[in-house]
């Protein structure tokens, strides 16, 4: 399992326990590239998180469109290892709004 693939485990984990609806997007195709790995609904609220490993960051074309869902209303994150609890934050701020 590739140290990604964990880190998408652990956020997945997570958005099932609070029981938020999500999914992968497909990026081939008709699909756009540059979208976050999970995208998703929360208590009215649209969520983007970009899953990385190590110290890896988002690329332009990910930080654009994550720049985007955010002026769009969304929220958009990006996770590893160290920060996979921002994942709860997020929910529980989205849950607050």
């Amino acid at each position: 399992m590739t140290p990604e693939k964990k880190v998408k485990d652990k956020v997945v984990a997570i958005l099932k326990a609070y029981e938020a609806y999500y999914f992968y997007p497909v990026t081939s195709g008709y699909g756009a590239s540059g979208v976050p790995d999970i995208v998703g609904c929360y208590k009215e609220k649209f969520f983007a998180i970009e899953c990385k490993a190590n110290k890896n960051t988002p690329t332009a074309l990910q930080e654009r469109n994550m720049q985007k869902i955010r002026e769009s209303g969304g929220v958009a994150i990006v996770v590893n290892e160290d920060n996979i609890k921002d994942v709860e934050v997020m929910l529980d701020e989205l849950e607050g709004d």
